[in-house]
C-alpha cells in the first residue's frame, strides 16, 4: 500500500516538481514504508530548497535521532525552531520546542 502511495506522489511530482507539499508527503510515506534514508534524503533536499518549509524539521530531527545522528537532530530542531519563530507560527516552535527539550534535557 505505502509503495503505491509513493509512486503515486513520485508521478504528481513529475507534473510538478516544484511542489514542497508533495516533496514531504513523499518523505513521510517512505518513513510509513521504513524505507528511512529515503525519507531522510527527502527531507533534507527539500529544507536545501526551501527552509521556510518549517514542518519538514521536526520530522526530520526525530529521524535523526533515531538513526542516532543527535547531534544533526538537535541542529535541525534549532533551526525549525528558528524558521517557526521567523513565520510567526507558535504552533510548529512549541511542537518543535518540546520534542527538542525531550531530547536535550
Amino acid at each position: 500500500m505505502a509503495t503505491n502511495r509513493i509512486e503515486q506522489i513520485k508521478q504528481m511530482l513529475e507534473k510538478t516538481p516544484g511542489d514542497d507539499f508533495l516533496k514531504h508527503a513523499l518523505a513521510l510515506e517512505y518513513l510509513k514504508a521504513g524505507e528511512d534514508n529515503a525519507a531522510k534524503e527527502c527531507f533534507i533536499r527539500l529544507l536545501e530548497n526551501n527552509p521556510h518549509y518549517v514542518g519538514s524539521y521536526y520530522h526530520l530531527a526525530l529521524l535523526l535521532d533515531r538513526l542516532g545522528e543527535r547531534d544533526k537532530a538537535i541542529r535541525y530542531f534549532e533551526q525549525g525552531m528558528q524558521v517557526a519563530k521567523e513565520k510567526g507560527d507558535n504552533h510548529a516552535f512549541n511542537e518543535l520546542r518540546s520534542a527538542y527539550e525531550e531530547m536535550v534535557f
